[in-house]
Parts: structure tokens; sequence; C-alpha cells
């Protein structure tokens, strides 16, 4: 799980996107960013939690974030997970793993008895500066967008 908190300054990265456009961090200076990151793109929980996003979009816009979406998919699989669900946000294809390890959200999970290495499902919502302002390591995902933008 992560070690990263509240108050942190957010690690910088450079990653592709679904599209092979190159994302950097600093392209949301001045803008509130809502990284979320998730297992694997098309799986049940990874499609709950980002349709959730996709119906709430115009309100995380009106209220000044961008979405930024990363797994370690392929860009084909990222942009198909766009292309089936109407997603209006980038992905970012981390093959290589450098944002999720960045983030410190890979590590030993566990699903019906069984031990593995996966992402583990995390949400950092970082401010105009840089800053993480959230982190949200229990997500639930059919109701993502209601533990983010709180009326």
């Amino acid at each position: 799980m992560t070690t990263l908190k509240v108050g942190d300054k957010a690690p910088e990265f450079s990653a592709k996107d679904n599209e092979g456009n190159s994302i950097k961090l600093i392209d949301f200076k001045g803008k509130k960013l809502v990284l979320f990151f998730y297992p694997k793109a098309s799986t049940p929980g990874c499609t709950v939690e980002a349709c959730n996003l996709r119906d709430n979009y115009a309100r995380f816009i009106d209220n000044g974030y961008d979405l930024l979406g990363v797994s370690a998919d392929s860009a084909k699989r990222q942009q198909n997970f766009i292309d089936k669900y109407d997603l209006p946000f980038p992905l970012l294809a981390d093959v290589d793993k450098t944002v999720i390890n960045a983030y410190k959200v890979w590590g030993p999970k566990k699903f019906m008895g069984r031990e593995y290495e996966g992402i583990h499902r995390t949400t950092f919502i970082i401010d105009e500066k840089g800053i993480i302002e959230e982190v949200i390591t229990k997500v639930k995902t059919k109701e993502h967008s209601a533990q983010l933008l709180k009326d």
C-alpha cells in the first residue's frame, strides 16, 4: 500500500496515455487532478469505477478537476476500454509501472486465498500546486464520485 499521505508533494511522472501522448504531472499545474489507479481495464470492478467517474465527469469539470486513470494495461487495451464505455478522460498505459511504483500502489494482494502482486485500487487528489490533498485507499467502485465530490 502507498506510504504517500496528505500534504506530500505528488511524485512527478511522465507516461504515455491510450493515444500515445506523453502526459506529465506538470501538465496539470494550476488545476486539481484526480489520479486514480485501478488493477485492470474492462474487469468488473474497474468498469464500475470508471463508469461511475464517467457519469459524474461534468461535475468534476465544473468543480475544477481533471481526471486521469492509470493501470499497467497496454495503450491498445486502454483505448478499447475508453471506446467500449465512452470514457471522457485519458488513461495512462503504465506497462513498465513507472507511475504505479512512484505512487507506491503496487504490492502483495490476496484474492480467494491466492496471493499475488498487483495494483492496489487507490485514488489521489492532487491540488493546483502538486500537493496531495487526499488519498483514498478504500475505493467504493459504485460510489467513487461521491467519495471525491463532497458537496
